[in-house]
């Protein structure tokens, strides 16, 4: 039995170096390694309201174009902030927040590539330039403002959530240069309303 298991062992081990000779030969790029997936506990409480949120730059379920891709980690994207407008917030909301979240980035916690909260609860958009009073916060990469999607290549699909906040108060009392860890885990007991979009991005 025990020769049986270790001969069959040797013919897989033997198949798959020759599939990855074969890859190799072709000139394919070697795919990333695979990453385990697990669920992350969502930030905003259930029952939160639900309004709605459009951009001029990007789609729900669509990708990036290439001027709102990041000019780091390898990309040569013109790092341009989506744009985005929203409308239909809950009654009781005195600012909003926004954030640009990867769950898929190979980092066992995600990446935070956008936040900017304090926005004026009479906003209805944030551009380029932010409503007097918002805070533009620091993202993951240690640098205040946009960071454009910049997965590894070879990579899974990346999922960047987009998420426009709806706030009870006005003012989260957070310096920009807060990690974006504690950004949102203050939010969270905040938090009264939310509008989202998925946005994908691989290279």
């Amino acid at each position: 039995m025990k020769p049986t298991i270790r001969t069959a062992a040797t013919a897989a081990a033997a198949v798959a170096v020759a599939a990855a000779t074969a890859v190799t030969a072709q000139g394919s790029a070697p795919r990333q390694p695979a990453y385990g997936h697990q669920q992350i506990r969502s930030g905003i409480p259930e029952g939160a309201a639900r309004f709605a949120v459009t951009s001029p730059d990007v789609r729900d379920h669509g990708t990036f174009p290439a001027d709102a891709w990041a000019n780091a980690f390898g990309c040569a994207g013109g790092n341009k902030q989506v744009r985005l407008a929203w409308h239909g917030a809950p009654a009781g909301t005195r600012s909003y927040a926004v954030t640009m979240y990867d769950p898929d980035a190979p980092s066992g916690s995600g990446f935070w590539h956008w936040e900017t909260w304090d926005i004026p609860a009479s906003a209805r958009a944030l551009g380029a330039t932010p409503p007097a009073g918002s805070v533009v916060g620091t993202n993951d990469a240690g640098a205040k403002g946009y960071l454009g999607p910049c997965p590894p290549a070879g990579d899974v699909t990346h999922h960047y959530r987009i998420t426009v906040y709806a706030l009870d108060v006005p003012s989260l009392d957070l310096p920009a240069e807060t990690p974006a860890t504690v950004t949102t885990f203050t939010m969270s007991g905040h938090i009264i309303g939310h509008a989202d979009m998925t946005v994908t991005a691989r290279r």
